[in-house]
């Protein structure tokens, strides 16, 4: 059968690619010009002054993930897990709609089973916390003062009650000195935490694998979060029934919140090309860059949500689906657990903060009273651009991305025969068109940002190191060079 003939959308993004070169490299209009060699030995240039001091590369890695408990109907379990603990008090986090579905109430009804096995409830979580939302919290859990911790909901739920049991923990501590620096201190957790077991209820973030949890800081006009192994979950309870209460909307947007935790920990740059190495183990942080480990854990993912995803927007109850989408979830958690994200998350954050007081964008099918960029969606809006300059620094990475998007194999004379200066562009346009198929907007402009916001999206974007400094080619990230890569990309993020 003859290939189905090109929309206009994908003519149209194939004229602009062929402008602008996959190679990230200053004035550099043609792909042809540089090989994928000169084209990192340019990037490593800008990325390094040649009269800085030499600094130790990173030698070693670590792999850190919460144990995790894989079933239909396990939910029921966790009052036997807290009774096994000999929990004396347990804070149980919720949002305002989880508390009301199936998953909370049969948590819920597993705590009330047990004799002798007290619980109170914060039920107050916000969809895509804030600095003021988790303040709230950390005071609540201050006062009840519980011995462990449940969380029985989305990424949301999850990165709140990591963020409550912390500062329980500190009880003197101020929410900045454990935020990532720049933005906040960025001080190593010495102390142990309480034993929290964190049950998903959307197939996405991985929270339940990680120690990573994400806010909002509307006042700075961007997201930043905490990633320490510390945090992570004693245990993540995946249950297979509990996102079959989620909409077509949310399934999409935590499906591709999997789709580019997978992708950019596979093309993160790899833990060995780290800088600096860490003077003590407790200093090395979670996000690693890519590593053997977290490759296996994000390829699966990303097959398995290239694959499924699709199937979910167009049925919501295909179980199978649904269920190989909460084992990708988990999946994807270990892998950037492990290696980290880079570029689609560290330009989604500005994306999502300035929303509040620019565009008031508000995405369909969210039940919320506030403007809202789903997670998933704004990582994904600059998504094509980002792979597009991010393949030179791997083309066989970027080609094994390119393949699975196409269904096929690296091997396949359709992949294989494609020049490595051209691979951005034809991911550019895998990753647009998988977008396109599934309704995601296209690019920033159709959410109401405009190119008199690019200064703003870049200046939101460079504090976020914690992700940044693992993105391929952006040199020095605060200098000028940094500035201008980034410009770039959100420049060709606006449309595609």
């Amino acid at each position: 059968m003859p290939p189905a003939p090109a929309s206009r959308n994908a003519i149209r993004r194939l004229l602009n690619l062929s402008q602008h070169t996959a190679c990230p490299c200053h004035g550099c209009r043609t792909g042809g010009a540089h090989n994928s060699l000169q084209a990192i030995s340019q990037m490593r240039k800008f990325a390094t002054p040649v009269d800085a001091l030499p600094v130790e590369k990173e030698y070693a890695f670590e792999v850190a993930a919460s144990n995790l408990r894989f079933g239909e109907g396990v939910t029921r379990e966790v009052g036997m897990d807290f009774k096994n603990m000999k929990a004396r008090k347990i804070a149980v986090f919720t949002d305002p709609i989880v508390a009301k579905l199936p998953p909370a109430k049969m948590a819920i009804a597993s705590l009330e089973a047990q004799s002798d096995l007290p619980f109170v409830v914060y039920d107050r979580v916000v969809s895509e916390p804030t600095e003021a939302s988790w303040r709230d919290a950390i005071a609540w859990a201050r006062q009840e003062d519980c011995s462990h911790f449940l969380a029985v909901g989305g990424g949301s739920v999850m990165d709140t009650a990591k963020a409550a049991n912390l500062f329980t923990v500190y009880k003197d501590a101020d929410l900045f000195d454990f935020i990532n620096a720049p933005v906040g201190k960025g001080l190593p957790i010495q102390q142990t935490l309480r034993p929290l077991i964190a049950v998903p209820t959307t197939a996405g973030t991985g929270s339940e694998t990680t120690g990573t949890a994400i806010l909002d800081i509307p006042s700075m006009s961007f997201k930043t979060g905490i990633a320490n192994r510390a945090m992570k979950p004693m245990l993540g309870i995946v249950d297979t029934l509990n996102t079959r209460t989620c909409s077509k909307e949310l399934h999409i947007s935590a499906g591709l919140d999997v789709l580019f935790h997978s992708l950019e920990s596979y093309t993160a740059i790899p833990y060995t090309e780290r800088m600096p190495r860490p003077a003590n183990p407790i200093l090395r942080p979670a996000y690693q860059g890519s590593n053997p480990v977290a490759d296996i854990f994000s390829m699966w993912a990303l097959h398995t949500t290239v694959k499924h995803l699709p199937r979910i927007a167009k049925n919501l109850d295909d179980h199978e689906s649904l269920t190989q989408m909460m084992l990708a979830a988990s999946f994807a958690g270990i892998g950037f657990g492990n290696a980290g994200v880079h570029l689609c998350h560290g330009i989604s954050y500005p994306i999502s903060g300035l929303n509040k007081k620019g565009p008031q964008y508000k995405h369909t099918g969210y039940n919320v009273d506030h403007p809202i960029i789903p997670h998933g969606i704004s990582v994904a809006l600059p998504a094509p651009a980002v792979f597009q300059f991010t393949a030179p620094s791997s083309p066989s990475r970027h080609r094994e991305a390119l393949a699975v998007f196409r269904g096929t194999t690296p091997a396949d004379p359709s992949i294989s025969a494609i020049p490595d200066t051209e691979i951005g562009a034809y991911l550019y346009e895998a990753i647009a068109r998988f977008l396109d198929n599934l309704g995601v907007p296209r690019g920033l402009k159709a959410i109401g940002y405009t190119q008199a916001d690019v200064a703003k999206l870049v200046d939101g974007t460079i504090p976020q190191r914690r992700v940044l400094d693992l993105a391929p080619g952006i040199g020095n990230v605060a200098g000028m060079d940094g500035r201008e890569h980034l410009t770039r990309i959100i420049e060709n993020s606006m449309e595609y």
